[in-house]
């Protein structure tokens, strides 16, 4: 705590005058920012004329006007020393505060906050303090500090307690004192702390709760924490949830048993075909401290907000795990399924690992009537036509790893089906005898490494994204109806020849990686406009794209990456002093590269991969001016012309490891 502390007083420029500063501490409930705020005001409210420590905004003003009043009251008695104050209603406090706080230099701490009108009637304008004061506001909702313009240096984020920084407060506690009685240390109290995941609430309660307790009461705690959360945390961390509006606590709860561990994407998408916004319902979450979102994109939650999460779920009916509106344990799971316990009161399902025969599976959905979200993770088993095959028409996202029948069930009518995953299926077409059901909010189909030998997209106007890759049978991809809303293409590793792009007009991301069989690509004037990203890399046979005008560049306006074998850049017949945007090119497995390389005037980034016999630059390549940055993997041609990129930055040199050379302008020329 007093490192926390140090590092808050040491940016608040206590001796300045020159402004009024608003500082936040924000964090999710439990995790010690009243403890913070209170040791922070306690070693400078020296410094300042007047001080009040507003404890508990949030419950004093729940549903009342008359509770801001007795705060606004409280707040002005403090900071001018005057018990005769009076405030009879919100505005005269609004005035009285104009009026009287700014002949003063003033330290004030507004703790746990949740609402902008809280702090429009105790804060509401820098104006209405002297230079110099000090305004801390604690919240579990990074949004009231934004709302309230605070600035975003100003918000300090409180970090859970370190392992070493959690034991000694636990020690406090449970031994008061900052060590352990001998023998507990390493068997006990680092369990205790290993649960508590750094929360300073849970590790204060299981202190006090364990102070003076004999060692098997300790194992026996511990032992029923596994099954039984502790009551005074989740009361704590649970304030959050009830703020939430009911879309967004529905959000929480499917983060919380189904999706903890996803990346984001795949979770909105997921979220959204459910029905819900989940771009900003996942904002709101990480704003209220009951989400986090990792630098690689992947959602995660403190263990305990998790437990608050399922244990809301389960506690309507705590032995009966069938009515739950999700169902995630196993164990649970296998009950359900293997007796056929299924209800209409699933909503949310989820099969990892389960060693159940996927016709038991189709069975127990049969009377899920309301179920809309299925997950299913198992090992791969060996189906015969006789088996049962069901799947509820209420569903909505459908996610089936290893799927082992050969197409969908004949019965399932998909009509509010949005997103299909199935990587790794033993389908070979969509449905039984090529019938065609129209799939009109379809969205999301992946069927990678599936066993598909044609698609046909005829009945999924809405579609946005296909995912074939590695469909190693595939020939055909039939496009016979203008599909606007398809952005994301990947048919890579497929053994499709030719690709008609004249129906897709706002494609963004087409994969051909590896279409050992792709000889041709035809489109129509604007149909590639949107394109940003194009890999043709591996496509050994590629010859043209078939366009409406000479050259392919007429065409790509917004294309960001290009990554092809270098022939096929002649093929893609790249007009010289293009217009291209600046991109980035990377290329494969060549000896020579072609004179229309220097037609990419606005490359940015040029790469070269494994072109081991690759010996110099042509001029072409030379000639490129706005070149900022080349990567060459496994090749090290003469680099005695480098000097001539005037526009390069950053080199990089690989062959088994790798070397970044930053290029500084007006030095000799590196030669290699």
């Amino acid at each position: 705590m007093k490192t926390r502390v140090t590092n808050v007083i040491s940016s608040l420029e206590i001796d300045s005058e020159d402004d009024v500063r608003m500082i936040g501490i924000w964090g999710m409930g439990g995790a010690g920012k009243t403890t913070l705020a209170r040791a922070v005001f306690d070693h400078i409210s020296t410094f300042f004329d007047g001080k009040s420590f507003v404890e508990n905004v949030r419950e004093c003003s729940k549903g009342s006007l008359s509770g801001l009043k007795e705060l606004q009251r409280q707040l002005l008695k403090d900071v001018l020393n005057d018990q005769s104050i009076d405030v009879t209603g919100v505005s005269d406090g609004i005035y009285k505060m104009k009026k009287m706080m700014p002949g003063r230099k003033v330290l004030v701490v507004l703790d746990d906050v949740d609402h902008i009108e809280q702090l429009e009637a105790l804060a509401g304008e820098l104006t209405w303090f002297k230079p110099g004061s000090r305004i801390f506001i604690t919240t579990r909702d990074k949004q009231v500090l934004v709302a309230q313009g605070v600035h975003v240096d100003n918000i300090y984020n409180i970090s859970l307690l370190s392992d070493e920084e959690a034991l000694c407060l636990f020690n406090r506690h449970a031994f008061r004192s900052k060590f352990p009685i001998q023998g507990y240390e390493e068997k006990l109290s680092r369990r205790v702390v290993h649960y508590a995941a750094g929360l300073p609430l849970t590790i204060k309660v299981l202190g006090s709760l364990l102070c003076g307790r004999t060692e098997p009461i300790w194992l026996d705690t511990l032992k029923r924490l596994k099954a039984i959360p502790l009551k005074e945390t989740l009361k704590k961390l649970e304030i959050s949830y009830d703020g939430l509006e009911k879309e967004f606590k529905e959000i929480f709860l499917d983060v919380a048993c189904i999706l903890k561990g996803e990346p984001k994407e795949n979770a909105i998408k997921i979220l959204e075909s459910c029905g819900f916004h989940a771009q900003i319902g996942l904002e709101v979450l990480e704003q209220k401290s009951l989400l986090i979102i990792s630098d690689d994109g992947y959602l995660g939650m403190h263990d305990h907000i998790e437990e608050m999460g399922k244990n809301i779920v389960r506690r309507l009916h705590p032995n009966e795990p069938n009515k739950h509106s999700r169902v995630w344990v196993q164990e649970e799971v296998e009950e359900i399924l293997i007796n056929d316990l299924g209800t209409k009161a699933t909503r949310s399902m989820i099969l990892k690992y389960v060693d159940i025969h996927p016709a038991i599976v189709m069975k127990s959905l049969r009377k899920m009537k309301k179920i809309i979200f299925l997950y299913v993770f198992c090992k791969i088993w060996k189906t015969d036509e006789g088996d049962v095959q069901y799947l509820p028409d209420t569903l909505r996202c459908l996610i089936w790893a290893a799927y082992p029948f050969f197409c969908l069930p004949k019965t399932f009518q998909a009509n509010d089906l949005i997103y299909l995953n199935m990587p790794g299926s033993c389908i070979s077409q969509l449905w039984e005898g090529g019938e065609r059901k129209v799939l009109k909010k379809l969205k999301f189909i992946n069927l990678s490494y599936s066993k598909l030998r044609t698609f046909d997209l005829g009945m999924t106007r809405n579609l946005e994204t296909l995912d074939l890759g590695s469909c190693i049978d595939l020939i055909e991809l039939q496009i016979p109806v203008p599909l606007p809303m398809l952005k994301d293409l990947n048919l890579s590793g497929s053994k499709v020849s030719n690709l008609n792009l004249g129906m897709t007009p706002n494609l963004k991301v087409l994969k051909l990686m590896g279409c050992d069989y792709l000889q041709q690509i035809h489109a129509h004037v604007g149909c590639l406009k949107n394109l940003t990203c194009l890999n043709l890399s591996g496509c050994l046979r590629f010859e043209y794209f078939w366009v409406d005008t000479p050259y392919f560049s007429h065409h790509v306006n917004s294309l960001a990456t290009l990554k092809l074998n270098a022939k096929s850049l002649d093929r893609c017949s790249l007009h010289p002093n293009s217009n291209l945007p600046k991109f980035k090119f990377v290329c494969e497995y060549e000896e020579v590269l072609p004179s229309s390389s220097g037609n990419l005037e606005k490359l940015l980034s040029f790469g070269l991969c494994a072109c081991t016999n690759l010996e110099y630059f042509s001029a072409s390549i030379c000639g490129l001016q706005h070149l900022t940055e080349l990567t060459l993997e496994g090749c090290i041609p003469e680099l005695k012309d480098l000097w001539k990129l005037e526009s390069l930055e950053q080199l990089t040199l690989s062959t088994h490891g790798s070397w970044r050379i930053r290029v500084l302008r007006g030095v000799a020329p590196i030669k290699m």
